[in-house]
């Protein structure tokens, strides 16, 4: 990739520190841009808890409030419309196109969310996946 290009994606998708927080090899923070910032600000969202932001109590995804829910459809419906709505909310770069959570093939506790969606900005498909602990009872 040409410095130009990285430049254009830093601008037309933004910069931030990198998530999670780091070093970078030139020993100062770490910055990410484009579209890998849009990734790690989609995790941000999705793993904070409601009210754990003193500033802003009602940002987050709040996942972790479906611990000890069992694993089950229609938990996994509850995951996918919270997961749907918060990013929706707080992340105008990215259009969701699907979200879906499955049981964990490996995990019993736990099911996988899977968020497709498109960059505002291109049109560019992506997709993120990630682990929510739950009880595993179904």
């Amino acid at each position: 990739m040409s410095p130009s290009a990285h430049i254009d994606e830093g601008r037309l998708f933004g910069r931030g520190l990198a998530f999670p927080p780091r070093i970078g090899p030139d020993g100062r923070v770490a910055f990410s841009e484009g579209a890998q910032n849009i990734r790690e600000a989609i995790q941000i969202i999705l793993l904070t808890e409601l009210q754990e932001r003193v500033m802003r109590p009602e940002f987050g995804g709040g996942l972790r409030s479906f611990l000890f829910r069992p694993n089950t459809v229609a938990t996994h419906r509850l995951i996918e419309e919270r997961v749907e709505r918060a990013l929706s909310r707080w992340e105008p770069r990215i259009r969701v196109e699907e979200v879906t959570a499955r049981a964990a093939p490996d995990a019993p506790e736990a099911a996988v969310v899977t968020v497709r969606y498109r960059l505002v900005a291109t049109g560019t498909p992506n997709h993120l996946s990630l682990t929510v602990q739950l009880t595993g009872a179904s």
